[in-house]
């Protein structure tokens, strides 16, 4: 077995993508952190968030700190998860700890926006766009994930809850140290624009919409749905809880502008029917966005 890496299999475009992600991602992460949110002692989780309180308390710079309290945790979560959690993580870890560190050198602090909301704000949607990017490497940015999955893990809680324990924790850090009550307001601003905006980068924009569409004339809305629509479906089973009856549900995905035009059509078929419309972050499959186009793209 032949395990030397070729050349080509280290530039191919697919790797070389994922390296300018990683590479965008953490200078964008540092971004956020040196100039919006460290500049107004904003404490958003994780151990960036504990770097930056002993930044303002003792001096150290944001980078290094990090950088200090992420080697143990990425040791820990090697021990637990294994080899691949290192590598998933080491370059996340090594890059954003050295851009923060750079910048912070050449002229950290600085306030380029000088309102404290406006600056949560770019600070959260810059640290979304950053993490999501490198997310989409399937990497990661280690810290204080480590200590929500082991707390997940053997506490047998939710990951989403652990993680919110562990940033609520360290953000009441920051409140203790700096005593200014409007910190946590926008620190927690920043870790929940930071969350919607990593769900945008990994999703995307998408105004499509899920449709169940429960009705005895089922056929007549199938055939206008597939020739005045063009939008195909699947018949789902079920069965009415009032009389048992046996029911045929229409699932389809249809655009903003088709679910107008849908439901005019089942108006008109069956002004009796039943219909579900629901949001879809992400359609992928013939007549959407490739499957295999996604997962060659992430």
């Amino acid at each position: 077995m032949n395990n030397k890496i070729a050349l080509s299999d280290l530039l191919s475009a697919r790797l070389l993508k994922a390296y300018a992600l990683i590479l965008g991602g953490t200078f964008s992460m540092a971004v956020a952190y040196v100039y919006f949110i460290s500049p107004f002692k904003i404490v958003p989780g994780g151990v960036y968030g504990i770097a930056i309180v002993l930044h303002h308390m003792m001096g150290f710079n944001t980078g290094t700190v990090a950088f200090i309290l992420s080697i143990p945790l990425v040791g820990i979560g090697m021990y637990f998860f294994g080899w691949r959690f290192f590598l998933r993580t080491f370059w996340g870890v090594v890059l954003t700890s050295f851009f923060t560190w750079l910048l912070t050198n050449i002229n950290g602090d600085t306030q380029i926006v000088k309102n404290a909301l406006l600056s949560t704000i770019y600070g959260g949607v810059l640290l979304g766009l950053g993490v999501g990017m490198v997310f989409k490497t399937k990497s990661t940015v280690g810290g204080s994930d480590v200590l929500a999955q082991l707390l997940s893990k053997y506490g047998r809680i939710p990951l989403s809850r652990a993680q919110v324990f562990v940033d609520g924790v360290i953000v009441l850090i920051g409140f203790a140290a700096f005593g200014n009550l409007e910190i946590p307001l926008y620190s927690w601003l920043v870790i929940f624009i930071m969350g919607k905006v990593i769900d945008v980068v990994l999703t995307g924009f998408s105004d499509d919409k899920t449709v169940f569409i429960i009705s005895d004339k089922h056929e007549a809305i199938r055939e206008r749905l597939l020739k005045e629509i063009g939008r195909g479906g699947t018949y789902l089973h079920g069965s009415g809880m009032y009389n048992g009856a046996d029911k045929k549900v229409i699932l389809t995905v249809v655009s903003r502008r088709e679910l107008i035009q849908l439901m005019e059509v089942v108006h008109h078929v069956d002004g009796e029917a039943f219909m579900t419309v629901l949001d879809a972050s992400e359609i992928l499959g013939k007549g959407f966005k490739s499957l295999d186009e996604k997962v060659s793209n992430d």
